[in-house]
């Protein structure tokens, strides 16, 4: 399976050179249930088209389709279009979590936001970026943690436990993809995505 042609279209939306190959060489390392499974494992929370097989991808690419639409607005310009664009479509990543649980695991963002942390240094090696590029990829990515970790907004606790375990989103590109996100996963809407 080529994962990064699967998400080509999405990759392109980033203009950082840089960034873009990271996001491709994490898209490369990513689960292969990032590519197979459906965006909700119960079938409640997402609309049909992205409940079957490569729905999860369907549901990314539609809240990135989303979110670059919303980007070339003129009211939002001011936000950092590579790094929610880059958090949109790592956000599920890791949705079963690193064991390959069968369902979604509730702190699948922090799990998502680790995997492309341990990925930066990786990349460094393999790629031999050097470290002025560096320094500033990994300030990005920082900031792209930030947004994956927050995108669940009010849907931040373990019910199990009974307690938040997720940051809720408090700036505004937090609150933006969050927002991206939650509309991509409405029953009553229906993306066409490539």
């Amino acid at each position: 399976m080529d994962k990064v042609a699967i998400l080509r279209n999405e990759l392109d939306f980033i203009n950082d050179g840089l960034l873009r190959e990271f996001v491709e060489y994490c898209v490369d390392e990513a689960p292969d249930y990032f590519f197979t499974m459906p965006a909700s494992t119960t079938g409640k929370f997402h609309p049909a088209y992205t409940l079957g097989e490569g729905g999860l991808i369907k549901h990314t690419k539609a809240a990135v389709k989303i979110a670059h639409d919303l980007l070339n607005l003129e009211q939002n310009k001011h936000l950092n279009a590579d790094q929610i664009i880059t958090a949109l479509i790592l956000h599920d990543s890791i949705k079963k979590g690193n064991n390959g649980s069968n369902y979604t695991v509730t702190e699948h963002p922090l799990y998502a936001a680790d995997f492309i942390g341990r990925k930066i240094d990786e990349f460094e090696v393999e790629y031999e970026v050097d470290c002025e590029e560096l320094e500033d990829l990994r300030l990005e990515v920082a900031h792209i943690q930030r947004l994956i970790k927050s995108h669940m907004g009010q849907w931040n606790s373990d019910y199990r436990l009974a307690k938040e375990i997720l940051p809720k989103p408090v700036e505004e590109d937090e609150k933006f993809v969050h927002t991206c996100d939650y509309l991509a996963s409405r029953k009553y809407l229906t993306c066409e995505v490539e």
